[in-house]
């Protein structure tokens, strides 16, 4: 690895380090909520699977005699909604299209009218004094 300035990764020279830092704050709060964004859909995938597999389930139960528990399992569970008149697919649509998108937006005018759009400052820095 070279050291040294990097195309697009250099602040401003009117930013002041505390600016750079909190910019590295927000930009590594937007990572969190990009992890806990993948979260929800292994949620929303990992649920849709499960009520998948219920069908299995209930088929078994059927052929080992066991309708009553068979039909209690289809009527109970299998697309049931998760939260009140919702599947998972619209608790990540509600999620993508309101605190998502607003905290991406957000970002990114905090960072267009501080830093002129430039990404990762604070990391630029770190690692340019890293590797000095």
């Amino acid at each position: 690895m070279t050291t040294g300035e990097q195309p697009g990764r250099t602040p401003p020279p009117d930013l002041d380090d505390t600016t750079v830092e909190a910019l590295g704050r927000l930009s590594e709060a937007l990572e969190t909520t990009e992890r806990a964004r993948g979260h929800l859909y292994s949620f929303h995938q990992l649920t849709g699977h499960a009520d998948l597999q219920l069908d299995r389930a209930v088929e078994l139960l059927r052929a080992a005699g066991h309708a009553d528990l068979a039909d209690t399992v289809a009527d109970e569970l299998i697309g049931r909604d998760v939260l009140p008149g919702q599947w998972t697919f619209q608790v990540v649509e509600e999620y993508d299209d309101g605190y998502y998108r607003s905290f991406t937006e957000l970002e990114a005018r905090i960072r267009d009218r501080l830093a002129g759009g430039r990404r990762h400052l604070y990391e630029a820095l770190m690692r340019a004094r890293r590797q000095s």
